[in-house]
């Protein structure tokens, strides 16, 4: 069984920054041990959804959702936005520096209960990184077959904030994906994407649902609720969809209890909920 406070070490491989600001980096770290790396990215224990601890030694440690997909085994990777003092100090760290990750942890997105159907990913802003966990994992030969129809649905403020751009690129190139980027504003002659709140753009180009549909909602709070209104005249009901949901966790494992809404500890209950069971938790949040 996983310890969940164990830290592997790891180090840091690259860094790419997403964004014009410079503010969101992806971190892609490798572990020291081959054998730890085996048993983070083993697919009974790693699901796209879940999120692990980033510890900076001396300095602290942050939950983060995984960016990288269990199919992509040499590599763990993060995408974090420089919000406070870990992640103002990560972003400063060099090629190079060691750290310790946690995880994984919390339960992903419901892998056995969407295959065979058709799935909307719906993201934005910097809560994108989960849903390239999992666009990945879904478009990876292995497991493509096992998924009906996939449309991606991504915005965010305007085309400098967009993250992954050169997969974006690459996956609206794909014959067996539909695309939608958006972007709040653009005065870019070149953009050639949606311009509009992702909400709207749901409400234009996702097909109506049927019992094989499902969503996946990750983004900030206002465009979820949106999201979801849009999703239910779109005629999903609440145990069709899945969202991503943050909650000050601490701990990662449901011991501290900040992130505890009435009953339930995000950390280790979620991230991932269905709506059905966000609507329970609404009466205490």
């Amino acid at each position: 069984m996983q310890n969940h406070y164990t830290k592997y070490p790891v180090s840091l491989h690259t860094v790419t920054n997403e964004t014009a600001d410079k503010n969101m980096k992806t971190f892609e770290f490798q572990f020291k041990h081959e054998y730890e790396a085996d048993r983070f990215f083993e697919e009974e224990a790693f699901k796209p959804g879940q999120f692990a601890m980033l510890w900076l030694p001396g300095v602290g440690e942050i939950p983060l959702g995984i960016a990288s997909s269990p199919t992509e085994r040499n590599t763990l990777r993060f995408t974090v936005n420089r919000i406070g003092k870990v992640t103002s100090q990560l972003h400063e760290l060099a090629c190079g520096s060691m750290l310790g990750v946690r995880g994984p942890l919390g339960n992903g997105f419901p892998w056995q209960k969407l295959q065979n159907k058709n799935i909307a990913l719906i993201g934005g802003g910097y809560a994108f990184t989960t849903l390239r966990s999992s666009l990945v994992y879904m478009l990876d030969p292995a497991h493509r077959g096992a998924f009906g129809n996939i449309h991606l649905f991504y915005g965010a403020r305007n085309p400098g904030m967009l993250l992954y751009k050169e997969e974006l690129d690459n996956w609206v190139k794909h014959d067996d994906l539909d695309v939608h980027i958006s972007v709040d504003t653009s005065d870019s002659a070149d953009w050639k994407h949606h311009v509009g709140l992702i909400p709207s753009i749901v409400a234009q180009e996702l097909p109506q649902a049927d019992d094989d549909a499902f969503a996946i909602v990750c983004g900030p709070p206002l465009m979820i609720k949106f999201t979801l209104l849009t999703l239910r005249e779109k005629g999903y009901i609440p145990s069709q969809v899945f969202i991503s949901l943050e909650n000050r966790m601490k701990c990662g494992i449901g011991h501290c209890g900040h992130c505890t809404i009435g009953k339930v500890c995000v950390c280790s209950d979620g991230p991932v909920f269905s709506m059905a069971e966000m609507e329970e938790m609404l009466q205490d949040y």
